[in-house]
Order: C-alpha cells, then structure tokens, then sequence
C-alpha cells in the first residue's frame, strides 16, 4: 500500500483494521504468559511429570521464536494482509484445539501451531499499522501497539488466575476462540490488499522463500531459546550447549543472508545506523522489562506474602500508566526527536525500578502503586518514539522486515532478561537476587537511554 491508499482508508475501516491488529497483538501476548500459571494444574489433570508439563510453555515460545523472521519474509512475498489473516486464523484453530486436547502430546503440538500463528501476528502488527495510516497520524497508532504490548505482558497472569478460580484450564485457551471467528472474518472484509512483489521486476531472492534461511533461522532463534529455558531450570551444561548451537547457527545464518538483496535477517535496514540503534534500544528496554516483571511477582508472594491475585492487581499499575504515558508520547512524538523522548523515558524506567529496589521490607500499597507507576510512565514514553524510529528508518516496501526485527528485538530482550533472572536467583535467592534483578534492570534502563539519545548524533550526522 501506497501513501495515497493510507490516505483515501476511510476512518472507519481504518479503526477496525487497527481493532483487529490490536486483537491479534493482546491474544498472542496474553496466550504467551498465561500458561505459566496454569501448568501445575495441566500437570495435576493430564498425570504428568513437570518437566513434560514445561514444554507447554517451551513449544509455544520456539515456535514464537524461529516463526517471527519467516513471517515477516512471507508477508513481503504474499502481502501483509494474507500472512496476518493467516496468522489469525490458524491461532484461534489451535486454541480450540489445546482446549480440546486430550493428552499432553497433542496440547504441546497444539501449543507449537498456536505460536506459529501468534508469531504472524507480533511480526506483522506494526508493518499493517504502517500500511493503514498516514505518516501524520503513525504517532497515536502506535501508542495504542504499544498499550496492547504493555497489557498483555502484564495482565496474562493475573487474567489466568482469575479464570483458574471460576474455571477448569481449558477455558483459558476457549476464550480466544470467539475473539478469533470474529475477528478473522472482519479482518479479511476490511483490511486492504497490501502489495507484493512483481515478479516481472523483482530481484530472485525477493520473490523467492529463503528455506535454507529459515532453517538457520530456527536454529539460531530456537536453540537460544531453548538454552536460556534450560538455565532458568538449573540444566546448567544443557543450557550452555543449547545456546552454544544457537550462536554457531547465528553466525552461519549471518554468513548465507549476507549476499541476498532482501535478506530474511534484514542486514539491509541494520545497516542503518538509525535503525540497528533503535533495535538495540528496543532490546535493553525489554530486557529491564522482564527482569522486573519475572522478579517483581516473586518479591510479591515470597517475600511479602501477597496473593497472586493481589500481586497481579500490584502489577497492573505498569500497564496502566503506560496507557496514559504512551499516547501522550505519541504526540509529543510530532514536535519533538523520537530519540530524545525515548531517553528521558528509560531514565524515567531506570528511576522507577532503583525506587523499586530501594523499597522497605513490608512497604504499603500505595508505596508500591507510585513506584510501579513510574516505570509505566517512563515505559510508554520510550515504546510509541522508539517503535515509530524504527518503522520509519527504512524505506517502506521493507516494512515487514522492520516489523518483524522488532518483534525479534522484543523476544531477544526477554530472553536475555529471562536468562539473567536465571542466573541471578541461582546465585543469590530470596529478596536479595529479587533485589538485583531490579537494579540490573536500571542498568539495562539506563543502557538504553545512551544508546537512544546517540541516535540525535547519527540523525544529525546523516543530515549533514
């Protein structure tokens, strides 16, 4: 799609395009975390071992994983609106079938197609956002990508709690359904037909998939997932193989995407100094994320002896003051630098999380709600710039891969959060390793305020 097409969309088509991206982003994130909680009761249900019951959550994150980069390719060769659809589709038909699964063996397979279609749909959101709006109105739609990103990740647990207390675990995956035979049919009546390639004119490797990529691709992504799961489990020696296997197929990915002139890793737009800084931006930002999301519940239930409904409405602050921060940065976005608002966002986090850190041992609830309070407001004044920096870096028929490396930027820093919990509560559990999770996380916050505000010099520079 064209920038005249973004402009002749009439509104209302366009804000139940944007309602069916959103939909599609809360589903896979919300899909992404609720599991978690539910497994000792799958595990108690289906008479299975823990271990077993851990590849529930495992499936769905490789299949995350290694899907996002392919998805992404795929929507340049086939179009946005195909692949999302797709992506839509095969999602709500995988979640009917994990509820229905009778065995474990199915539930996991199930589980791998649900992230195959959750993975269309984080790779694609912000490029069909690009698609439908004009460049003057990319701003508040994506403080509202951004919102769905922030709820979903937060509200999953305690979502999952609450359906858990009323509700057998099947429901936790039934309630997706009528959500996607809704929106698949909306979707594919309103969204526009996004262009692909000509093949007339197009160079081979664009019109082509790349499957030698892709399974360098999944062995990179896959087995770098699969070792952070395996430190977080204490699998010391397996982890370091797994992630060992990762790295070696990272480079030899890096090494047979280097001659293609679109390649699936898009070396192209990383190139860009504007854009690898936002995208390295994007993984320290998330990286502080998941260290205090993952530490926080802990610090919550073990140490203070909240609820886990109590710690999932503690939480939800973040997510909260997101939503006000993230359209207000958005608009700010139209008048001042995207990398200059993203820096003072991550300090804003960074502040928020040494608060946390620095809290009493048995603070009140208000002392709480304010210091979760800030890291949202300095989270969604990163997020809309950042995102809308890197969607826009590049030239706009690489729209999907830029979309893609975001989401891949997303589940890098999660990962590395992830592993580096790991890590820490083995080393030192309790408050104290909740405690640095924290402060490592203002590390992380604050790594990422330099590396944005060095995008005001690039800018300049390339100017110049």
């Amino acid at each position: 799609m064209n920038p005249l097409d973004a402009q002749t969309l009439s509104p209302t088509r366009r804000r139940l395009v944007m309602l069916c991206a959103v939909l599609g982003i809360v589903l896979a994130g919300l899909d992404g975390a609720i599991a978690n909680i539910a497994l000792p009761t799958i595990a108690r249900t289906m008479h299975c071992s823990d271990m077993l019951s851990v590849w529930i959550v495992n499936g769905y994150q490789v299949a995350v994983a290694v899907s996002l980069l392919p998805a992404a390719a795929f929507s340049e060769i086939l179009g946005l609106k195909r692949v999302y659809a797709f992506g839509l589709a095969l999602f709500t038909l995988a979640s009917l079938a994990c509820a229905l699964s009778g065995s474990i063996g199915v539930l996991i397979v199930a589980r791998v197609v649900q992230g195959v279609g959750g993975a269309c749909m984080a790779a694609l959101s912000g490029a069909l956002v690009r698609a439908i709006y004009p460049r003057s109105m990319l701003h508040s739609s994506y403080a509202i990508i951004a919102l769905a990103v922030a709820i979903s990740a937060a509200v999953g647990p305690t979502l999952a709690a609450l359906v858990l207390a009323v509700a057998s675990w099947p429901w936790l995956f039934l309630i997706n359904v009528p959500i996607g035979l809704l929106a698949v049919p909306l979707f594919l009546r309103v969204a526009p037909h996004t262009p692909a390639f000509d093949s007339n004119t197009a160079p081979r490797d664009r019109i082509l998939f790349d499957w030698r990529g892709t399974a360098l691709n999944a062995g990179a992504f896959g087995a770098g997932v699969l070792g952070v799961d395996a430190l977080g489990q204490g699998n010391t020696l397996l982890g370091i193989v797994e992630m060992g296997v990762g790295g070696a197929s990272t480079l030899a990915f890096y090494r047979q995407q280097r001659g293609r002139k679109a390649p699936m890793l898009p070396l192209d737009l990383l190139a860009i100094p504007l854009f690898s800084l936002s995208i390295l931006t994007s993984i320290c930002a998330y990286a502080a994320q998941i260290l205090a999301y993952v530490a926080l519940p802990f610090l919550f239930q073990s140490v203070m002896h909240y609820s886990t409904v109590m710690t999932g409405l503690l939480v939800t602050p973040w997510p909260l003051f997101v939503a006000f921060a993230a359209p207000l940065a958005g608009k700010l976005a139209a008048r001042y630098p995207a990398a200059l608002l993203s820096s003072v966002g991550l300090a804003i986090l960074a502040f928020g999380l040494l608060m946390l850190s620095i809290m009493p041992a048995h603070p009140e609830i208000p002392d709480i709600v304010w210091r979760m309070g800030i890291c949202g407001i300095g989270f969604g004044f990163y997020q809309t710039p950042n995102n809308l920096t890197v969607m826009t870096s590049g030239p706009s028929t690489r729209s999907g891969a830029a979309s893609g490396m975001l989401a891949v930027a997303r589940t890098t820093g999660w990962s590395l959060g992830s592993a580096l919990v790991a890590l820490i509560f083995g080393l030192a559990g309790g408050s104290h390793g909740a405690t640095a999770c924290l402060e490592l996380g203002v590390v992380f916050a604050l790594c990422g305020a330099c590396l944005s505000v060095t995008r005001r010099v690039v800018r300049q520079d390339s100017k110049a």
